[in-house]
């Protein structure tokens, strides 16, 4: 569905855009693909990296913030895809700043629904994450309302048509935000003991590649107003301390501000507007759209789903679990 195509990726400099982006690359013919990121030293890097495995002829970067609309909507200009990863995503530097989360996460997602309905983009999927449902801190308060912006967003596009849906899973495995590069760090300083929050925390996990295939599969099956929510297991924050070092003591050093035991990433209170299907999760909008009448029982590829039964809920701890073997053999695949 790509090729031929051109598509912009918000923070294309991050953990998600640079693999997304090489996996463009590797897979489709596209006639341009636009980096939007803050950072310029990552897109030097990046050009760097990328010029020595593929002809990157058309790679176009822009230097630029979310919560730039002007410099936005110069990005998008002809753009049939936008794939919108620009967040500001620590939970504890959120919670002092929480300002600069809001500026970026909420008044940039609203930028970035603007300047794509101006530049009559096609489709646009944003990025969410496991702590925007029942947010107990700023960041998931934040990705909770940029979820909401991105689902109602399809009751503003008028004749322009352009589709807004939001995927959202949990942990990326060796992404920059999630605590194994951290031990991987203790590791390699030979430092005593791995520091751990909370002995029961337990989180979400799946692979960057595995993120990316669900984005791209989302684009194939959305019709606008979903939230896609993957099917993925789940691993407990001591077991994989013991797969990367089971001599190393753990310390538990106390909940970090903002942080959840356990994550969520289907609401009990949204069990009502879920749809169940092959390997993923559909929460359907709340609202209605005023000039389209769409069932989201039935996807854009073909795919069925049911009804979830009324005290669902999608919880870390109550989930399919990764062995300690299991999470062994992931580690073995980053390195």
């Amino acid at each position: 569905m790509f090729n031929n195509k051109n598509i912009l990726v918000t923070g294309g400099t991050g953990s998600f855009g640079k693999r997304f982006i090489e996996t463009l690359l590797q897979k489709y013919k596209l006639k341009k693909i636009a980096v939007y990121s803050r950072d310029e030293l990552k897109q030097s890097q990046m050009i760097e990296y990328l010029s020595n495995k593929f002809d990157i002829k058309n790679l176009r970067f822009f230097i630029g913030d979310v919560r730039d609309r002007e410099r936005l909507t110069m990005a998008m200009e002809g753009m049939n895809f936008v794939v919108h990863a620009a967040a500001l995503k620590q939970v504890p530097a959120a919670e002092y700043n929480p300002m600069e989360c809001i500026k970026t996460n909420v008044i940039g997602a609203e930028n970035v629904i603007h300047s794509a309905i101006k530049s009559k983009v096609q489709q646009v999927i944003a990025l969410s994450t496991d702590k925007a449902a029942d947010p107990v801190n700023l960041y998931g308060a934040t990705k909770l309302l940029s979820d909401k912006i991105f689902v109602s967003s399809n009751n503003i596009v008028g004749a322009k048509k352009t589709k807004f849906s939001v995927v959202r899973y949990g942990n990326v495995f060796n992404s920059r935000g999630s605590v194994y590069p951290v031990f991987c760090n203790i590791i390699d300083q030979k430092r005593k003991y791995f520091p751990i929050t909370h002995k029961a925390m337990t989180r979400f996990n799946l692979s960057l590649q595995e993120g990316i295939n669900i984005v791209i599969n989302s684009f194939k099956r959305m019709q606008g107003g979903e939230i896609f929510v993957p099917k993925i297991p789940s691993i407990k924050i001591v077991d994989l301390a013991k797969a990367m070092d089971a001599k190393k003591p753990i310390k538990v050093i106390g909940i970090r501000p903002g942080e959840k035991t356990h994550e969520t990433l289907c609401s009990i209170n949204d069990s009502h507007l879920i749809y169940d299907f092959k390997d993923h999760y559909v929460i359907t909008p709340s609202i209605k759209f005023f000039d389209r009448n769409v069932s989201y029982k039935k996807n854009k590829a073909g795919e069925v789903g049911k009804k979830v039964k009324s005290n669902f809920e999608y919880v870390s701890n109550k989930n399919k679990f990764l062995s300690i073997n299991e999470i062994k053999k992931i580690i073995k695949t980053e390195k």
